[in-house]
């Protein structure tokens, strides 16, 4: 694409199509950007229009769009052609820093976000140049280049903060400290100085208090892994500095709004962070300054108010001191009997009230007050943190704060119980402190796994979460109804299971509440209780204990899906997955029903897929659906396929991406139910599987395989005799998948099912190119992963087609290469074959080679046949060789960039292993004996006399024990 006003003009009309909220003009948008993101300038044709258009809109759009398409296409994976042409990398990198700084904040942001997923792949050793190009920019003394600047390192380097160590990171971070921590503690000073010039012109405090919360977030990411000797022989500046702001109070920054977090709260977020980290990870050099700080940040919490903008700082704060009062260096600072009772009160209390703004959010704003209260969101929340302190002085004080607590407990429970209706609260925040209180581990598996032993869990369930659940209303006071629901599913492992069994029903009749809050509870914790082990490892709650409420259930279940604001609900749909999963076979009269609703619910989110859980779930519950109901009676399959084929062919013909890897694995567990035959339903699909386009994905590629696989199981005649045509698109495929490192064993897998399947005949044209190209693959690159691969694969047609037939093909190929492939890779590689089945086929092809060729009797090669039996015996007896030479490192496939979905494995979808030689072969070692018996009867004398001269002695003794367990003996 040329640099042109025509092609910007293109761009710009289908931008603005891809915003149009009608599907019909904005999907052929997208799907025309696709097409040309491909073409060199593409990404300099973006840039150009979001520093050149008039129009604000579409100079957004374009800077989204490069972001994106940076996301997707900068990172080069090995195997796959570069995405972005050299030319264009090099001019991005050429121009982007000043463009990101040159521009209005909005597109800043989406450029600095760019720049700094090109540094994660190319700085430092491609981009040498980013930081020092950066720190000449806070001389230029205009903070709105100064943010920009800061903005870019504090997205570059904060991945420091979850990296694991290695050389490579330290040398970065050493090359950043070098270049950017006295120019960082610089601006720093020089910002502060310019805070008290200022200090009356709210506008510019406004800028430089920006600056100094992103200056205070680098501080944390290059003082996360290790403490710098800069900063530590800089410590003094940084502390006193901290410490000066965290006691600023400016009356020009503070807010009206009770919403959002003002700027100085930002900062004082962030500086309690900053102290957090040093009390935790350096507190011998943080001692001094120590002790101010506590002062501070107590201060702070005790003069801060309720308001919702001061979340984030009073969570900071909170867990600050969490972190402090568990280390037993500053155990002193809190043993006070009245430090303790003052905490508990002015901190720990006040925080965990449920607050009007909490019940807002539980009414109005559900999503969001789940994934704080359930899932322990980022958003850190002042219960979580108060929760978390409560735990940090339990740690050393268990015995003086379990008792202060308990008097609040009993006073908040006696005020509730004077006026249910008036004093709810009062037993939400009780029920919250109990938790708190008792809980000392918690997984995400199991709940909480060890307790305080100073709370009686069991007693406060009875006598005060069970009269919630068993309330007939369940509509009434839904927060404490969610609390007691909440309440059994974080002490499962701690309950008795007769009072889990006791609130099955219950739960059960809490899923038709309206509060979404309160029947996703119910879901989750039903699904959690499900879930549990009980002695024998079978689940804790059986089958025939859920036979009274199984009906109830799966109705309750499937009309929450249908409850506003729940039609998408990921709990609800994994607790569906859960109980099909539990009850087995006592859902098989249920499925006619419920298979429709599935289906219906299927094609409804296929439209506009938004919530990939909640789509994985209900996958997995199709996959369920099938494989209960087919176990029990095979020939209901095709019920099945035709409730959800038209389904899947919209879902097919409208291309929706994040569906396929789904469907393809469905329709691999349908057609594998199948006896032998294809029904003519999936034969009109099969050329479609072979299109390209549909290979280019990976998160396709496994599924696709799979099902490619069940086609050549079930039918791999009728593809020969109705589809021959088609054998050489299907042989394209493995090519294409042989020539990646990443995807080469999915190749192996599909040549292999070819091989065992079709009929022999119908590929015979094509064998000699097969081998071909995979001696072509490992002249280029032989990584262990081929090896392992390709000696299962020359084994497998070995037992197929017999040794002869190998070896005639390895030498037609090129004469003498049979002895080649047994000197270089047969005989050293062999001992790094991993996995039951795989084993078997080389064992039984390398006895195949040892005693049906006869030119391993009588050519050159016969110098080779005591080696190989050696190798043989040594794969049979020796641990396996795992090794993989250092200059190998495979992609993960999950690692590969961009936004497409990447494969998602269905739990219930699994295949079972396949053994290619089944029962003919039931113990490798024998029938070696048996073979070399029968050799050695063929030709008398010849293999003994060629065991003597050349076999190990070890060896030797093994093969007689071979002998002996087969009762047979050599001649």
């Amino acid at each position: 694409m040329e640099l042109n006003d025509a092609n910007l003009q293109t761009l710009t009309e289908f931008l603005r199509k891809t915003l149009d909220p009608d599907p019909a003009v904005r999907r052929p948008a997208e799907k025309f950007l696709e097409s040309v993101e491909g073409n060199q300038n593409y990404p300099l044709l973006l840039l150009t229009m979001l520093e050149k258009s008039q129009d604000q809109v579409i100079r957004v759009c374009a800077a989204v769009t490069f972001k994106n398409y940076i996301k997707r296409n900068w990172r080069i994976v090995e195997d796959e052609p570069n995405k972005v042409s050299d030319a264009d990398r090099t001019a991005i990198k050429a121009n982007i820093v000043n463009l990101m700084l040159s521009s209005p904040e909005q597109i800043q942001k989406q450029l600095s976000d760019a720049i700094s997923i090109i540094g994660r792949e190319d700085f430092p050793q491609k981009w040498p140049d980013l930081l020092t190009e950066m720190v000449n920019r806070f001389r230029s003394g205009d903070f709105h280049i100064i943010n920009g600047v800061l903005r870019t390192a504090h997205s570059l380097f904060k991945r420091y903060r979850h990296e694991f160590k290695s050389n490579e990171l330290w040398t970065e971070i050493k090359l950043v400290l070098d270049t950017f921590a006295l120019p960082l503690t610089e601006l720093f000073k020089a910002t502060i100085e310019l805070c008290q010039t200022h200090a009356t012109d709210v506008n510019a405090l406004k800028v430089l208090f920006s600056s100094l919360t992103l200056i205070s977030k680098l501080f944390y990411s290059l003082n996360f892994q290790d403490l710098p000797e800069f900063f530590e022989d800089n410590m003094e500046t940084w502390m006193t500095n901290f410490h000066g702001l965290l006691t600023l109070d400016n009356k020009l920054l503070q807010t009206n709004d009770e919403e959002e977090a003002g700027l100085l709260e930002l900062l004082k977020s962030q500086i309690c962070d900053n102290a957090a980290l040093y009390a935790q990870k350096y507190d011998e050099e943080f001692q001094p300054y120590l002790p101010r700080f506590v002062t501070a940040i107590w201060n702070l919490l005790v003069s801060t108010g309720q308001e919702v903008k001061y979340d984030l700082l009073v969570s900071n704060a909170i867990q600050f001191l969490a972190s402090v009062c568990e280390r037993p260096h500053y155990k002193h600072l809190f043993e006070d009997q009245n430090t303790l009772t003052s905490i508990c009160e002015k901190v720990i209390v006040p925080n965990m009230e449920f607050r009007s703004a909490d019940e807002e959010a539980f009414e109005d704003n559900s999503e969001e007050y789940i994934r704080r209260d359930l899932e322990g969101s980022d958003i850190d929340t002042r219960r979580r943190a108060a929760c978390d302190l409560v735990r940090g002085l339990c740690k050393f004080f268990e015995g003086p704060v379990t008792a202060i607590f308990s008097g609040y407990v009993n006073s908040m429970l006696g005020e509730y119980a004077k006026s249910p209706g008036q004093n709810w609260k009062h037993k939400d925040a009780a029920i919250y402190l109990v938790t708190s209180l008792a809980s000392k581990a918690q997984t995400q598996k199991h709940g909480i796994t060890q307790a305080n032993e100073l709370v009686d869990l069991n007693e406060f369930f009875v006598n005060h979460i069970l009269s919630d659940l068993k309330s007939p209303n369940v509509n009434e006071f839904p927060v404490l109804k969610a609390d007691a629901i909440k309440y059994v599913m974080i002490f499962r492992s701690q309950l008795p299971k007769e009072q889990l069994l006791q609130a099955v029903p219950l739960l059960i009749s809490h899923l038709q509440a309206e509060s979404t809050v309160e029947h996703t509870y119910a879901a989750h914790a039903l699904e959690r209780l499900f879930t549990m082990r009980g002695p024998n490892n079978s689940t804790l709650i059986t089958p025939a204990e859920m036979a009274p409420f199984t009906e109830q259930l799966l109705n309750n279940l499937f009309k929450a899906l249908a409850l506003p604001g729940s039609e998408e609900n990921e709990y609800i749909m994994k607790a569906i997955m859960r109980s099909f999963s539990l009850l087995q076979d006592a859902i098989v009269p249920y499925i006619p029903t419920l298979i429709g609703q599935l289906t219906h619910k299927l094609l409804l989110v296929s439209k506009n897929p938004s919530k990939p859980h909640f789509n994985h779930y209900l996958f997995e519950s199709l996959c369920l659906s099938v494989r209960i109901t087919c176990k029990a009676n095979p020939t209901t399959v095709s019920s099945f396929e035709e409730a959800l084929f038209p389904v899947f062919t919209e879902i097919l013909q409208n291309d929706v991406q994040e569906f396929l890897p789904y469907v393809f694995q469905v329709m691999s567990l349908l057609l594998e139910i199948h006896s032998n035959s294809i029904p003519s339903s999936y034969m009109a699909l099969f050329p479609h599987l072979l299109q390209p386009v549909l290979w280019e994905r990976t998160g396709n590629i496994p599924p696709l395989v799979r099902l490619l696989q069940a086609y050549l199981e079930k039918g791999g005649a009728s593809i020969a005799s109705s589809a021959a045509d088609k054998i050489p698109g299907l042989l394209g495929v493995f090519q294409k998948l042989i020539a990646s490192k990443a995807n080469d064993h999915q190749g192996f897998y599909l040549i292999n099912s070819i091989i065992e399947y079709m009929p022999t005949e119908s590929i015979t044209q094509y064998r000699k190119q097969i081998y071909i190209l995979l001696f072509q693959r490992l002249q280029g690159s032989k990584t262990t992963k081929f090896i392992k691969s390709f000696l299962v694969f020359i084994n497998l047609y070995c037992v197929k087609y017999g040794a002869i037939a190998l070896q005639e093909m390895f030498d037609s190929i090129q004469p003498k290469m049979f002895g080649m492939v047994l000197e270089k890779i047969i005989i050293p590689e062999v001992q790094k074959v991993s996995g039951p089945v795989e084993k078997k086929i080389c064992a039984v092809g390398i006895t195949k080679i040892l005693t049906e060729c006869p030119s391993m009797m009588d050519t050159e090669y016969t110098k080779l046949w005591t080696p190989l039996l050696q190798a043989l015996i040594g794969f049979f007896e020796l641990p396996e060789d795992d090794s993989i030479p250092d200059d190998e490192h495979f992609i993960d496939i999950e690692d590969t960039p961009g936004y497409q979905t990447a494969f998602s494995q269905l739990a219930f979808a699994g295949k079972k292993e396949h053994d290619p030689i089944g029962d003919a072969v039931g113990n490798p070692k024998i029938l070696l004996a048996q073979s070399l018996h029968k050799l050695s009867t063929a030709c008398p004398g010849r293999v003994p006399s060629m065991l003597s001269t050349s076999l190990n002695a070890d060896a030797l003794q093994f093969l007689q024990g071979y002998l002996q367990a087969a009762t047979v003996q050599l001649v």
